[in-house]
């Protein structure tokens, strides 16, 4: 089945939208979801043309307002596979109400937020995960704001399931875009994504085959965090607070922190690891827990009412209680 829309991509040449819409498109045929029980919701910014290019049902709706939009599909309609597509400016400044309460709610949505750090369809401004002393066009002195970290805001709305991926890891990106899809309650997957025209090289140390070894954490649920060119390095906990161990004679990989997808705790641990220079950038599924969602309670509730009261009519409702007669 394809999910390739008929519409010509309108994105930069390099952009790296183009690798995020190529695995979602790829991957879904194996999902095996039919395209017509498929909606993809975005507000606007780059990202925000998404929709136009999948082979499914879509919306282009308001600045930062796909969460609210979403939602209402969901609850109208339970059964569809919902996913809402946002960038650091629409998810997270004018759409970051709608995104904390989207996420605290679980309702069985998949969000991906692609994240290249600037706000690249108004041409360059600073995004709330710039970081600081980022010289842009609307900050010509450096930015006096601290950034936004994606997944921690995601862990402290509750969210049921936080991962993040990078656009140019083709395969892993796939896979994230598979566990959000099976995880039952809102999957938040932050994506790395390189803007070539206005922030290129945001995550270069990330990506670069010199430095990447020793710069990014791969995350597996049940597995010690050892990274490295030589898989000669790990993080280990000293009371509360992550180090990094050499594996060498004096340590071993039994004294490295090995991964629970489970463990909130680590979670946090490790997104807090974002962005620092001293530590690796950890990618892969930072957490995952079942919880009730938001349309299951729902639709019960509702249930629960029509079998203590009956189904029941507006007529009814309208002419009941006082009433006033306005003349």
């Amino acid at each position: 089945m394809d999910f390739a829309s008929d519409q010509a991509v309108r994105w930069c040449p390099g952009c790296g939208d183009y690798a995020i819409l190529a695995q979602t498109q790829k991957i879904f045929p194996d999902l095996g979801e039919d395209k017509e029980n498929v909606v993809f919701i975005s507000g606007i910014g780059c990202s925000s043309r998404f929709p136009y290019y999948m082979n499914t049902y879509g919306f282009h709706t308001i600045h930062g307002r796909a969460p609210a939009i979403a939602s209402g599909v969901k609850i109208a309609n339970p059964e569809l596979s919902v996913w809402v597509v946002t960038g650091d400016g629409d998810g997270l400044s004018i759409g970051g109400n709608h995104t904390i309460h989207l996420l605290r709610r679980n309702l069985d949505i998949n969000v991906l937020l692609f994240n290249n750090r600037i706000y690249g369809l108004t041409k360059g401004q600073y995004s709330p995960t710039s970081e600081m002393g980022k010289i842009t066009k609307s900050t010509p002195f450096g930015s006096l704001d601290r950034p936004f970290n994606p997944v921690s805001l995601a862990l402290g709305a509750d969210a049921t399931f936080v991962a993040r991926t990078i656009d140019r890891e083709t395969k892993h990106m796939q896979a994230m875009i598979e566990r959000s899809y099976k995880h039952k309650g809102t999957s938040f997957l932050e994506i790395y994504q390189n803007c070539l025209i206005f922030n290129d090289g945001a995550y270069a140390s990330l990506t670069d085959k010199e430095t990447k070894t020793d710069k990014v954490l791969w995350l597996e649920d049940g597995q010690p965090m050892i990274f490295g060119a030589e898989k000669n390095k790990g993080i280990k906990l000293d009371g509360n607070k992550p180090e990094i161990i050499e594996l060498n004679g004096e340590h071993s990989a039994d004294d490295v922190l090995v991964h629970n997808e489970q463990d909130f705790v680590i979670a946090s641990m490790l997104a807090s690891l974002t962005y620092r220079e001293d530590f690796p950038d950890p990618i892969g599924v930072l957490y995952s827990i079942d919880a009730p969602t938001y349309e299951d309670m729902a639709t019960d509730q509702v249930n629960t009412a029509i079998e203590n009261r009956g189904v029941g009519s507006i007529q009814d409702l309208l002419h009941s209680g006082q009433t006033w007669e306005v003349k």
